[in-house]
């Protein structure tokens, strides 16, 4: 059982610092009243590109994992359900994954994925009740969400009072974006 996955993600520096510690350049940052995005290459075997809205109200961070040819086809958004802050006094976020996710294929209900790696965390010592109770609230909070709108990427645009942007959608309104 692995402990939590801890990120960095270091606004001044224009860097991200994954869970195994190594430090990628980012492209774009981009802070807001409710969360921080982030763009990046990644030298992944099986994307090329992430994107990431961490969003600390919602206890989620929201991922968009640009695959390469063959790898899992029609997956729209991944959701790590945990802790997200920032920023802190020298402008880091900061990510900690409570093992839950949701995974969004357009036209296919949400699902929840990973609920015996959080039973593994909290039996390890790793997650506290309390962190464990969150995280379920959490995603039945997304679930029940995204069903009552029929659309998980609807839901948390109507959360956080905009539209959320990726590189993707329309970039009319990212004025931030070189792509």
């Amino acid at each position: 059982m692995h402990p939590p996955k801890r990120e960095v993600f270091d606004v001044r520096a224009m860097t991200n610092t994954d869970n195994k510690g190594f430090v990628r350049p980012v492209e774009q940052y981009r802070e807001t009243s409710y969360g921080l995005y982030m763009s990046r290459t990644a030298d992944h075997p099986r994307f090329d590109h992430l994107e990431v809205w961490l969003l600390p109200t919602l206890g989620l961070r929201a991922n968009i994992f640009h695959f390469v040819d063959g790898h899992r086809t029609g997956q729209r958004l991944y959701l790590d359900i945990g802790e997200f802050d920032g920023p802190d006094a020298d402008g880091r976020w900061h990510s900690t994954d409570w093992y839950l996710d949701l995974i969004d294929v357009p036209g296919r209900r949400l699902e929840l994925v990973d609920v015996d790696e959080l039973f593994a965390a909290h039996a390890a010592g790793l997650l506290t009740t309390s962190q464990c109770e969150s995280a379920v609230m959490i995603a039945m909070r997304a679930l029940t969400g995204a069903a009552a709108v029929g659309d998980v990427q609807a839901w948390l645009d109507a959360q956080v009072g905009e539209p959320l942007t990726w590189l993707d959608r329309d970039q009319s309104v990212m004025p931030d974006c070189d792509e």
